[in-house]
């Protein structure tokens, strides 16, 4: 019955609504149109679109679209009889839905009939009762056949079997319904025919046609001439929606003039639906109508009752109920959910659409409409769209570090009286965007390590903090640039205005510019070397800490960075570096003296030196062994070396001298070097300079022999020189010498005597060695330790006087006449001579 169908398609102008017209009971999947091509969309906007079709109200979607080719397509089986009943046109409103953005496009399907349903009588048996004296053309009602289709397939037409007695009459309504009557064409003979059966047909107009019969039984009675006679044609009624049960909708009245029992009236409903006959009753006696059921507007807005008035012989007349159901304000809004997009980036610019809310109302009117808000003060409004669409917009900025977390009360009110409203929470998170670098506890470290210190050794703690979530938070630490291979040193000059700065690498070569300090501080380069300008350097390293998150999104992670300064306190582990000369093995250096050289003469200069800084890179100077040691002494801290008297002819023309240099760390290095002095007037007197060398050879051989003498008798002379100085200090109280040791009163010295060049900070006390060798004239001294840890300022410069030689001349010839008396000796050098020994002797001064 299917194999041609016919389809209409009906594009309405003037609203914009595409109308498709097909029969009912089509199977499911079958084609209905293309939608897409009706109103001019790309197929692959409604897959991008995540396109789908919406109903009015609560009825069920009876079609789908394919996202792949835009045809609508059946989904569910459709009964034009059981939407729409015996309604001249069945109509179904659906809407297609696109989103972002959004797009509403209405489409009607409207349902043709097909001849699926077969005319149907209410009884299977009529039953009259006609007088035998019933006249020629009387007519009698008979019962409506029901088709539940709709026009050609609704009953068109009655057939009634062939008979002596009776024709067929078909009558049409003003509804266009059709019913057939009896009508006598022969007089009745009770004698000859008490009952007449018949047969009646009724045929609706659809291809092929169908059919319903109903059986007739006459008896033949005297005759009941009238039929009953309604008050109204048609009665019109209104009813509330949800009108309580029991509720009397209308009374119908009809009367017959007959008397007896053929004037005896009563009512029956025509044929009904199944849901009428639930709803609504009718009193056979009295006529009255009561609800038995509830109205709903919503579901059928009109109701037509057919009712039948019959007197007891069987005449009949039909009249029609038709109640309006008058719509109340009985349904609530309904808020919807139609899109919602969650997380919210909390970057989102104001006016991003996040989801989008449908409202519907089943009432009519004013009971209808709708007005829908949001409750709370949040970011956040409706926006109304297409119909009753609302788009739910941003309306600010969102900081999910606030607030990740927004509870939304939708409300939507209808305009009936009373208003009904309805409410629907949303739930709404912010999602996390790395707009938060990390931040440091302190706007900058400092830190001090000693130098040398193990890899791995903790310097400082940096701490940071980071308010985004997961994976935006803060996740690693690192050193800017990943590399320490470049440490820069900055060099600070303090002025009275400022301070000038250098950077540089430790990349760069030995002897490398790095500026002009004298122009940059403007001094004269005199001014330099008048002062002995010095550099004193403070090793930092600035390292810059980088605190990073790891964003994998659009944002990249984010980092912070501050700065360490990391203060490298010095250690003495770098002796001194002598300059001038060099150290003692790796060149021959040989000064020439002149002949003449009085007291004080600057015969040559040691340079040295240290790669520390601060005290630990403060040197002293120190002749530690020399051929003549009374001849020559050394600047303590310039290294000056000068005469310390006039050169006479008795001094010996090759001088050795063995200078030690030393730092001021703790402890205390190192170094040496060998000077070469030879004094003279003119070169040609000079012998070869091998000489001094083989002369120093022998020295050391000599003094390797010595040190075998003295282990050969050790104990001899131990024994010897202690009983010689147990006498010695019973015969005279000790006022130079004490333990073996030459006391040197502090009246002899004045108090501020030290070997200062400049100004300076020095100790206040030092202890001072003598070491007596052979070949020894004097004693040659030798810084140990300080007494007092504190220093001089600058106006506490000590200098030597005059009286301060002159007593130790004094004391060494007192030393020398005890001597004398002791051992015939004037000097203790004299006894290492005699016994070829080295002894080593020791005094204090105080400085």
């Amino acid at each position: 019955m299917f194999g041609l169908l016919f389809f209409v398609l009906m594009a309405h102008t003037a609203y914009g609504d595409v109308s498709y017209s097909f029969p009912e009971e089509m199977k499911r999947g079958s084609v209905i149109g293309n939608i897409a091509k009706d109103v001019g969309l790309d197929v692959n906007r409604l897959s991008s679109g995540n396109a789908r079709i919406d109903t009015e109200g609560n009825r069920k979607r009876y079609c789908d679209i394919n996202l792949s080719t835009g045809e609508l397509i059946v989904a569910e089986r459709i009964d034009r009889e059981g939407l729409c009943g015996n309604k001249a046109s069945c109509v179904i409103k659906q809407e297609l839905v696109l989103e972002n953005p959004l797009e509403l496009h209405r489409f009607i399907l409207n349902i043709e009939d097909i001849n699926d349903n077969s005319p149907s009588f209410k009884q299977t048996l009529i039953n009259f009762e006609i007088r035998e004296s019933a006249d020629k053309g009387s007519r009698y009602l008979l019962d409506e056949a029901h088709d539940a289709d709709i026009g050609m397939n609704s009953v068109q037409s009655y057939k009634l079997d062939s008979n002596a007695h009776f024709l067929l009459n078909v009558v049409t309504r003003e509804n266009g319904r059709k019913y057939g009557e009896l009508v006598l064409d022969k007089e009745l003979d009770r004698e000859k025919q008490k009952e007449v059966a018949l047969i009646l047909t009724a045929v609706d107009g659809g291809t092929p046609p169908r059919s319903g019969t109903v059986a007739i039984h006459i008896t033949v009675l005297d005759a009941n001439d009238n039929a009953p006679v309604f008050s109204q044609a048609i009665y019109k009624v209104s009813l509330p929606e949800n009108s309580p049960v029991d509720t009397v909708v209308v009374t119908v009245s009809a009367s017959d003039i007959d008397e007896g029992h053929n004037g005896e009236v009563t009512y029956e409903f025509g044929h009904l639906s199944e849901t009428h006959q639930k709803t609504f009753s009718l009193d056979a006696l009295s006529g009255e109508i009561k609800l038995t059921g509830l109205l709903d507007y919503e579901e059928e807005s009109s109701v037509e009752l057919p009712v039948q008035a019959k007197d007891g012989q069987g005449l009949a007349r039909y009249s029609t109920v038709v109640i309006e159901v008058v719509d109340l304000n009985d349904n609530a809004p309904i808020i919807m959910v139609k899109s919602l997009k969650i997380p919210i980036p909390e970057n989102a610019l104001p006016g991003t659409e996040v989801g989008i809310i449908n409202v519907q109302d089943r009432d009519s009117d004013n009971n209808g409409q709708l007005r829908c808000s949001i409750q709370q003060n949040f970011p956040f409004k409706l926006v109304p769209s297409i119909k009753n669409y609302y788009s739910l917009v941003t309306t600010g900025e969102l900081d999910r570090e606030l607030l990740s977390d927004y509870n939304i009360t939708i409300t939507a009110t209808d305009e009936g009286s009373p208003p009904l409203s309805s409410t629907k929470n949303i739930h709404l998170t912010v999602a996390d965007v790395n707009d938060n670098p990390p931040v440091f506890q302190e706007q900058n470290y400092r830190a001090h390590v000693q130098e040398n210190n193990k890899p791995g050794s903790s310097i400082c703690s940096v701490s940071a903090t980071d308010p985004d979530w997961r994976q935006n938070a803060l996740q690693r630490f690192r050193v800017a640039g990943e590399m320490f291979g470049f440490l820069f040193f900055v060099l600070m000059a303090h002025t009275a205005y400022g301070d000038v700065s250098y950077s540089f690498t430790e990349e760069m070569k030995r002897g490398s510019v790095i500026g002009n300090i004298a122009k940059d501080l403007g001094l004269d380069v005199n001014r330099l070397s008048s002062r002995k300008a010095r550099i004193d350097t403070e090793d930092t390293v600035v390292v810059t800490v980088s605190a990073t998150d790891a964003d994998e999104g659009q944002n990249g992670e984010v980092a912070s960075n501050v700065t360490v300064s990391v203060f490298i306190t010095d250690e003495n582990d770098n002796s001194p570096q002598i300059l001038y000369p060099s150290p003692e093995g790796n060149s021959f250096m040989t000064e020439m003296v002149p002949k003449a050289s009085q007291a004080r003469s600057l015969v040559s200069k040691v340079i040295a030196v240290d790669a520390d800084s601060g005290q630990n890179a403060w040197l002293s100077y120190h002749i530690i062994k020399a051929t003549d040691p009374g001849l020559f002494i050394i600047g303590v801290h310039s290294g000056e070396i000068r005469t310390q008297r006039d050169i006479s002819e008795s001094d010996s023309m090759k001088q050795n001298l063995i200078v030690s240099v030393r730092d001021n760390g703790q402890p205390s290095l190192s170094a040496t070097c060998a000077l070469y002095l030879l004094i003279s007037d003119n070169l040609a007197e000079v012998p070869e300079l091998k000489d001094m060398s083989r002369d120093e050879s022998s020295s050391k051989l000599t003094f390797y022999l010595i040190i075998a003498l003295v282990s050969v008798s050790t104990f001899f002379l131990t024994f010897i020189i202690i009983i010689l100085a147990v006498r010695f200090c019973r015969r005279r109280k000790p006022r130079l010498l004490f333990d073996g040791a030459v006391a040197i009163p502090s009246t002899y010295l004045p108090p501020n005597y030290a070997e200062v060049e400049g100004a300076g900070t020095l100790r206040s006390a030092y202890n001072y060695d003598a070491y007596l060798t052979t070949g020894s004239r004097t004693s040659d001294f030798k810084f140990i330790r300080s007494y007092n840890e504190g220093t001089l300022t600058a106006d506490l410069t000590l200098k030597k006087t005059q009286s301060a030689v002159d007593d130790l001349e004094g004391i060494d010839a007192e030393m020398s006449n005890s001597f004398q008396r002791m051992f015939g000796y004037a000097r203790p050098f004299d006894i290492v001579k005699q016994l070829n020994l080295q002894q080593k002797w020791t005094f204090s001064a105080h400085v």
